[in-house]
């Protein structure tokens, strides 16, 4: 599976501390980030994190284009809902992107760990139908 783990500054030891916690589970996944979040994570586990500019330079759009393009499959997008973001504009745009696309998107710890669990039983196998399926850009 495509993960990618975005946190606001006041979440990111949350995000570290969840993403160690699940360590196994993310192993063997491809995994991208924002910046500064990929980069502790990568600093806490031994995980490879592919990853993007900082959310208000851009990051959040660049996992917005993966998702317009079919490239994810989940995104942990731990936010802070009581701290105003001057990229407010596009976390929306992520956001409408992730329903549009029909991709799980988890905003809060809890609903993180329900998708991790799910990722350890295997309930997301359906993801792998999308990719093998998929119809290549010249069809």
């Amino acid at each position: 599976m495509k993960i990618a783990f975005i946190a606001h500054d006041r979440k990111k030891d949350e995000m570290v501390n969840f993403v160690t916690a699940y360590e196994h589970v993310f192993q063997g996944h491809e995994m991208y980030s924002t910046g500064t979040t990929g980069q502790r994570i990568m600093e806490a586990t031994q995980l490879k994190i592919n990853r993007f500019m900082s959310g208000p330079l851009g990051g959040d759009q660049q996992i917005g284009a993966l998702v317009a393009q079919d490239e994810l499959d989940l995104i942990i997008f731990l936010r802070d809902p009581l701290m105003a973001q001057p990229h407010e504009p596009d976390i929306s745009a992520l956001l409408r992107l992730c329903d549009v696309y029909g991709i799980p998107v988890a905003t809060n710890i809890a609903t993180a760990e329900i998708l991790v669990k799910a990722i350890d039983r295997g309930d997301f196998a359906w993801r792998d139908l999308v990719h093998k399926y998929k119809p290549g850009v010249d069809e």
